[in-house]
């Protein structure tokens, strides 16, 4: 008897990417001058989903896309990627997500999402049996109504199941989720807006973690190029100094973390070698720009 291999549901964003590169941001009332444009698969669900089945482990995907062409569009990258995606509802009268970013010569970026279909996903439907089979480790993150989010997790923990929150964008929690999630990620941004002091290095990431400890038991904090802190289910905390690599685009970076983290969680791997494991592949992602999904370039549009 085969036994299956314990899979990872990513439940979360599905958004159709439009990339802009120019020499930098524009400020405001600016009309900056751009470079190239092409579009990407994206959404933080969508890329992180991909990232978890490119780093070798079993993924599913629960979210909703339009009936349109860039539904089509993300769907077939999806399954271009490895992920199943028999739980992605196509929503008949309502556009899919899209965003779009513009990414800066020093590889920096900056985005708007308009959310679509990605607001009508239906929370019932995460009671269905067959998307839980199989399932060893649930992913979130806030690009979905946080209903969507609670009713997962609470179909998690029912089943014996942990919760990681990728909480971007930072929003407020509602204390039933909080109660639900086994381990919390940020960045240092999102970490000082749900309450932990201003994180510069590892030493502020250190303290935030330690802070949001408090509230979520197990938390890394990722501090971009300077790396990355945690607290363990056990109290025990770490740090970890981040790969020195050549910049191309910080764009993604941190859905890449979350994917290979996943991937590496759903394996067994202990929590400080499966960052250890996570925070390589986000350096990869940076020095390569390496999307984590099929990219069709040269301003070309879905079919």
């Amino acid at each position: 008897m085969t036994v299956a291999r314990p899979a990872v549901l990513v439940v979360g964003s599905l958004h159709y990417d439009i990339m802009v590169k120019a020499d930098h941001l524009p400020r405001k009332d600016e009309t900056a001058v751009g470079t190239a444009w092409y579009p990407k698969f994206g959404g933080k669900g969508g890329n992180q989903a991909v990232a978890v089945a490119r780093a070798g482990a079993a993924c599913r995907m629960f979210g909703a896309i339009g009936d349109d062409a860039f539904g089509r569009f993300l769907r077939r990258a999806l399954r271009q990627g490895g992920v199943d995606d028999s739980h992605v509802a196509t929503l008949a009268g309502h556009g899919s997500g899209i965003s779009v970013a513009i990414l800066d010569g020093a590889g920096d970026y900056a985005a708007t999402i308009v959310s679509g279909a990605n607001l009508q996903m239906n929370p019932s439907a995460l009671a269905n049996a067959g998307l839980w089979r199989d399932i060893g480790l649930l992913i979130l993150q806030n690009e979905v109504p946080e209903a969507v989010n609670l009713a997962a997790a609470q179909h998690a923990r029912q089943r014996g199941i942990r919760t990681v929150l990728n909480a971007a964008p930072a929003r407020q929690l509602a204390p039933d989720l909080v109660r639900l999630v086994d381990i919390l990620v940020v960045n240092a941004v999102e970490a000082e807006m749900m309450g932990a002091d201003p994180v510069a290095g590892l030493v502020g990431a250190s303290k935030a973690a330690r802070r949001l400890a408090d509230r979520f038991g197990t938390v890394i904090v990722t501090a971009g190029s300077k790396g990355l802190a945690a607290v363990g289910p056990d109290g025990a905390a770490f740090s970890l100094a981040a790969e020195r690599v050549p910049v191309v685009s910080s764009h993604g970076a941190g859905d890449a973390f979350i994917g290979a983290l996943g991937a590496a969680l759903i394996e067994g791997v202990p929590l400080r070698a499966a960052c250890q494991t996570a925070s390589l592949a986000a350096a990869r992602h940076v020095g390569t720009a390496e999307g984590p999904a099929a990219t069709v370039v040269g301003g070309s549009r879905p079919g």
